[in-house]
């Protein structure tokens, strides 16, 4: 229809729709944009899950260099960028017996991550060679507080493997004006698998 063709009032309810439109906008802008932040984060923590399940399992069945295992793992994370935002850990924790502490017996931090503090053990010193692998653990082991103390047999190894990535979150904490502010989402994320 042409303009002069149209029904009286339809211009007019036009010109209406483009104003409440305008206005409810920034409110779906405000519900949404939190969304993608959000989805990101949870597919994050799905890749980092996965990775820890699967580093638990070729660690403790797999002859290969903990280093080979955790590069070809990290090899697996896209979108997440492992090598600038990633660390992974891998950790040989042997029981004593009901009623006494586990041992750390070996633990191997990925060398080309970003070298976040482990929450399995904290190791003092790492060897020069590239290996990442902890030089101050003594033969007999450390005592280490983990979530399967007093859980194991004498002699019972596991292994614990760590995923970490620190997630920049794009839209938290926003201020939108009329008081509204985005959620904040913790960019911090980790998973663990013990096998």
């Amino acid at each position: 229809m042409t303009p002069s063709k149209l029904p009286r009032g339809a211009g007019r309810q036009q010109g209406l729709a483009a104003v409440e439109f305008a206005l409810v906008l920034p409110f779906m802008l405000m519900l949404a944009i939190p969304i993608f932040d959000l989805a990101r984060v949870v597919q994050g923590d799905m890749i980092l899950t996965n990775l820890s399940r699967e580093g638990a399992n070729l660690a403790s069945r797999s002859s290969q260099d903990p280093q080979t295992i955790m590069t070809a793992l990290a090899m697996t994370t896209p979108p997440l960028d492992m090598p600038n935002n990633g660390s992974i850990y891998i950790n040989k924790i042997m029981g004593n017996g009901p009623g006494k502490q586990d041992v750390i017996l070996a633990q191997y931090r990925w060398t080309q991550g970003l070298h976040q503090p482990s929450k399995v053990w904290s190791c003092s010193s790492w060897t020069s060679d590239g290996t990442g692998t902890c030089s101050s653990i003594p033969s007999a082991g450390s005592p280490i507080n983990d979530a399967m103390s007093n859980q194991l047999a004498n002699g019972e190894v596991i292994y614990v493997v760590e995923s970490m990535y620190h997630s920049t979150i794009l839209f938290s904490g926003i201020n939108l004006g009329f008081g509204a502010h985005t959620p904040t989402l913790s960019g911090d994320l980790y998973a663990k698998t013990i096998f």
